[in-house]
């Protein structure tokens, strides 16, 4: 009985303690570029956005990842192609996204028990010694995603292409991998140092 009672009342004081260090953050993984060219210079000038040839369809997702690109060439100096400006460049862009595996979380509470002792009346006593420990609740399953974005520069005239690059990342779970978000990551880390060093991967955190 007395035991019992001592490992209820010490659950019950456990459990507040033990759940408001369940949550966690996990920082943004990091995104491994890798950029070819030619080393030519790179006049700014107009550019249109198309997708890859052999791509898949144009979604609205492709139209978020074509939209960072867009973005990231702005800022660049590559204006967007009109009618009366017909683009000096084109962008061909791609993104994939793929599973590789889950993961698990363990049990959202472990708690661990351990023995006390009390004295009882007139020189009586009971101890307590030992321990428990267990897990409450089910760890949940996440997707491992890894997400590509690739792009071509090409000219319009002659259609060489005179600067390519891919950038990757591997996230976690539905939060990692927010398309708007994670589109707008793996182009700023593409086009970063523009048009960077030819050949080598980098890390961008």
């Amino acid at each position: 009985m007395f035991v019992n009672q001592y490992l209820r009342f010490a659950l019950l004081a456990t459990l507040p303690v033990l759940a408001a260090g369940c949550t966690s953050t996990t920082g943004r993984t990091p995104i491994d570029v890798t950029r070819y060219h030619l080393g030519q210079a790179m006049e700014r000038t107009t550019v249109t956005i198309m997708p890859m040839s052999g791509a898949m369809d144009v979604s609205a997702e492709y139209r978020v990842y074509a939209d960072a690109v867009q973005a990231e060439l702005n800022r660049l100096g590559y204006v967007p192609a009109t009618s009366d400006r017909p683009a000096g460049y084109i962008a061909s862009v791609s993104f994939t996204r793929s599973t590789r595996g889950v993961i698990q979380d363990r049990p959202p509470v472990s708690v661990g028990l351990g023995g006390g002792s009390f004295g009882g009346g007139r020189g009586g006593g009971v101890g307590l010694g030992g321990g428990v420990s267990f897990g409450l609740g089910k760890g949940k399953q996440h997707e491992i995603l890894v997400s590509q974005l690739w792009v071509q520069l090409r000219r319009r005239a002659g259609e060489s292409v005179i600067w390519e690059g891919r950038a990757e990342t591997t996230g976690v779970g539905v939060k990692d991998n927010q398309p708007a978000a994670t589109a707008q990551r793996l182009a700023a880390a593409l086009f970063k140092d523009f048009p960077g060093e030819s050949g080598i991967t980098i890390t961008v955190k």
